[in-house]
């Protein structure tokens, strides 16, 4: 395993540490701010391009039915999950408003890692990230304007779409395209190992941006935050969970498919939450859940994935082709 590999394996600590330092020291990282996070989260989803290949979505064609419920689900459960956490714990209309936008967004590029350490379904975790990633453009605006039509939170869909497609949707596809092309470039080749390192500190710097910016306000919010969170994300693994080993019961490889599902639709991608928050929300506080997301979908991945590994191991599963 390599320096890179090794440090990717540790985002939970970094994430956790960066937002520590942020608490303390907010200025260490508010710097990296406005446009910066932006772009920012632009090279993440680009260097996830740079790993994927056509064929991570043509892959889809052989195992259409794990992979459309794992959307089915990431586009149903989360969101409204999310509603309905926030109105059962009162939460203020910015908090849940939050709450609503990071679950309604699509798999974090870090559950390919997880499902991977989990001995789940690596190739179909993969092609579900790649897929609900390209239609979050879509299906993340729909979700929150419907959510949170007619609340006090002003949404508009356009403007959310748009900038899904600026910074997530063409990021990857350019990622693949230059895949595609200089992929067997001795250039390309070199850098492939560090570009999950390069998402991870990217997206630490992000988090502790955003959370030393706001840091009166977690301080004053915090602990309601917290719970929603971990209730969102719990919920997401479990339900993911639950209702894929129900579903595909009668397929070959059902626990991998199950534990990778549960994965993808317990993940968001919290950077496109606290982008889209910074950018179409005039309320701070709209930001601060998905930041706190980040954190704890990390957390609860990697413990779940500890814990399938080494006392639920499934020697059928963390195939390199799904479809196999």
């Amino acid at each position: 395993m390599s320096a890179f590999e090794r440090f990717s394996l540790l985002f939970p600590v970094w994430v956790l540490l960066c937002v520590g330092v942020t608490l303390i020291e907010p200025g260490v990282f508010t710097w990296f701010s406005g446009l910066l996070i932006q772009l920012g989260l632009a090279g993440i989803m680009l260097s996830m391009g740079l790993t994927l290949l056509p064929l991570d979505f043509e892959r889809v064609f052989k195992f259409p039915l794990p992979v459309l419920l794992g959307i089915l689900l990431q586009y149903t459960i989360m969101p409204f999950l999310g509603y309905a956490i926030g109105s059962l714990l009162g939460l203020e209309p910015g908090i849940k408003a939050g709450l609503v936008l990071v679950a309604s967004c699509p798999g974090g590029t870090a559950s390919n890692v997880v499902a991977f350490l989990a001995r789940a379904n690596v190739a179909l975790s993969v092609t579900m990230t790649a897929f609900s990633t390209l239609l979050s453009a879509l299906a993340t605006p729909t979700a929150v304007e419907l959510l949170l039509s007619g609340s006090e939170i002003d949404v508009s869909f356009f403007a959310l779409f748009q900038s899904t497609v600026l910074v997530v949707v063409l990021p990857v596809l350019l990622g693949v395209f230059l895949n595609r092309t200089f992929g067997r470039t001795q250039f390309v080749h070199r850098i492939k190992p560090a570009l999950p390192a390069v998402a991870v500190i990217l997206i630490c710097l992000i988090v502790a941006s955003i959370i030393g910016k706001d840091r009166a306000l977690l301080l004053e919010s915090g602990p309601i935050i917290l719970l929603a969170t971990v209730l969102l994300h719990l919920g997401g693994f479990v339900l993911g969970y639950l209702i894929s080993r129900i579903v595909l019961r009668l397929q070959p490889d059902v626990e991998g498919m199950s534990r990778t599902i549960s994965i993808e639709v317990g993940m968001q991608n919290s950077g496109l939450g606290v982008v889209l928050a910074r950018n179409h929300f005039s309320m701070a506080v709209v930001a601060l859940p998905p930041a706190v997301s980040s954190v704890v979908h990390s957390l609860i991945g990697s413990a779940l994935s500890v814990l399938w590994r080494r006392y639920w191991p499934d020697p059928g599963s963390n195939k390199a082709d799904a479809g196999s």
